[in-house]
């Protein structure tokens, strides 16, 4: 799963999202989380078709 390309725009994987919630000290909510993703990855940035499946992944692995 982690080769799968989730945002197309600007080349997002699956472990570039992993990644990117890792390099976080704290995120309190999905919401909090999706802003730091954003910021490292610049998914959704583009046409904004990943935002629901960004906030999925976000939200499986917050909750692992």
């Amino acid at each position: 799963m982690e080769n799968i390309e989730i945002c197309h725009c600007m080349g997002v994987k699956y472990s570039d999202i992993e990644q990117a919630l890792h390099s976080a000290d704290k995120l309190s909510d999905v919401t909090d989380a999706f802003k730091h993703v954003q910021e490292v990855t610049s998914c959704s940035t583009g046409c904004g078709g990943c935002y629901n499946s960004i906030l999925e992944i976000i939200s499986e692995l917050l909750h692992r």
